[in-house]
């Protein structure tokens, strides 16, 4: 196998973490992908993936050496893509993997508006929980929340969100505001059994973190749904700011302790190759990244 197609198979694995996602995304078997892992690090004489039960994890030789092949990977595809013209004009699937309920109160008027202006894309756009690995998932970009871990991505920095209680305006006429977090353990709470949602509320106290349990009393599949129980006065609720965003700036919500509110998280936008990524990438880089800026929902 030539050094090119070595390189390929190895920045594979690397971004992947999986011998078997690897040879999915390449179209190859994973015997030949471990052939090729085999015979790079023979003639490289050295050890590049150490291999578990989880997946593999590079090496500081191989972390080097990824790092290397990436660079070297990406100026052979900015020549294809020159060359082909590729850069000129945004088509094709473009699929975007965003938090649950950020599509629906924040993203799709924006995508709309993008897909006004660039008629030629086909925009697929993805739940997620946490941050993807693009090349693994087959994803083009991504919007996270949180701190990045180390990777190859890039990221536009969009602003913040924030972690807020609210109840309805029924509700808190009927039971009362909290004032401080102790005064939860007199109060109704709605809450999301979905993956990624703590049933325990943690505010910032001093130093310490100060964590409460509310009585729950009505737990629903999803968090949209336990956002309308709470319009309904079904009791207080737990979420991001953005995911109430439509409920809050209506009135149907309405925050409280905010004196306790815990840190803002940072947002962004993540993506491969930077400036030189395909023309739908970057269009929608450039396109959206000013418009969700300016949302409230990212000025937390």
């Amino acid at each position: 196998m030539s050094r090119f197609r070595e390189m390929k198979a190895f920045e594979a694995v690397a971004q992947t973490g999986s011998l078997a996602a690897a040879a999915r995304h390449l179209e190859l078997s994973p015997a030949t992908i471990m052939r090729t892992i085999a015979s790079l690090e023979a003639r490289l004489h050295n050890t590049l993936l150490f291999r578990s039960p989880r997946g593999v994890v590079l090496s500081p030789a191989g972390e080097q050496f990824a790092q290397s092949c990436r660079q070297i990977l990406e100026q052979i595809e900015r020549a294809d893509r020159s060359a082909a013209g590729r850069h000129a004009r945004p088509d094709g699937q473009l699929t975007v993997a965003v938090p649950r309920q950020m599509d629906l109160q924040v993203l799709t008027p924006i995508v709309l508006s993008y897909l006004d202006a660039y008629p030629d894309v086909n925009l697929v756009i993805q739940g997620s929980h946490g941050a993807p690995k693009l090349l693994r998932d087959g994803i083009d970009i991504a919007l996270v929340l949180g701190q990045l871990p180390n990777s190859s991505e890039f990221a536009a920095s969009l602003g913040m969100v924030r972690p807020i209680v609210c109840g309805s305006p029924d509700y808190l006429a009927a039971w009362g505001c909290p004032e401080t977090p102790d005064d939860l353990n007199v109060h109704r709470a709605v809450v999301s059994a979905s993956p990624g949602y703590e049933t325990d509320w943690r505010f910032p106290c001093a130093r310490t973190t100060r964590l409460v349990k509310p009585t729950q009393v009505l737990t629903c599949t999803t968090q949209r749904a336990a956002i309308r129980a709470a319009t309904l006065g079904a009791g207080l609720i737990r979420c991001l700011s953005f995911e109430a965003h439509d409920e809050l700036a209506g009135g149907l919500l309405v925050p409280v302790l905010e004196d306790f509110a815990s840190p803002g998280v940072p947002a962004q936008l993540i993506y491969r190759h930077g400036r030189h990524a395909e023309a739908r990438v970057r269009t929608f880089i450039d396109f959206a990244t000013p418009l969700l800026r300016a949302h409230p929902a990212f000025m937390g």
